[in-house]
């Protein structure tokens, strides 16, 4: 785990950030895209492009989203699909795969998305700098969206103490 920002931060976001071997290369040019912006980065891996399975990255990342560790999470393996399945299994997590600024914008505004998938084989770095960008400066608007999300939470509250039931039983 590695963690970066600069000493006189401006901003008081925290980013998990993480990828597979197939996103390390897009993963670390946005690591220091975020630091450049004075965000703090905390870096779970891979740190290197040795094979490593999405899902072991995908649940460090979502796991500290989801405990309120972060306030917003970055995963990104070959197409992100896999990251964001992973990572939407997580209580509390909303994450969003973009491809463009527009889908970023959209993923912020109307289900403040906190966590962001990205496909390192699917885009280059100077798109994923404008996506992640937009993402990060985009503001929920609340309003008819806060209660289309106040559903989800009810759902993921139902589906947990069922769940919590179901692994009571023999």
């Amino acid at each position: 785990m590695r963690s970066s920002s600069s000493k006189n931060s401006k901003s008081d976001m925290r980013i998990a950030l993480g990828s597979d071997h197939a996103g390390f290369e897009l993963k670390e040019d946005l690591r220091a895209f975020l630091t450049e912006r004075q965000v703090e980065v905390l870096d779970l891996g891979a740190f290197g492009e040795a094979p490593v399975d999405y899902p072991d990255v995908a649940m460090k990342v979502a796991e500290k989203v989801s405990r309120g560790e972060v306030e917003r999470g970055l995963l990104i393996c070959g197409t992100g699909i896999g990251m964001s399945i992973v990572a939407n299994r997580f209580a509390g997590v909303r994450a969003a795969l973009c491809h463009d600024p527009y889908t970023a914008r959209i993923s912020r505004e109307h289900n403040n998305a906190n966590l962001l998938a990205l496909g390192g084989r699917l885009i280059g770095k100077g798109l994923a700098r404008e996506i992640l960008k937009v993402w990060l400066e985009t503001e929920f608007q609340g309003g008819r969206h806060e209660r289309r999300l106040s559903k989800i939470g009810e759902l993921e509250a139902k589906r947990g103490s069922r769940k919590k039931q179901s692994m009571g039983r023999g």
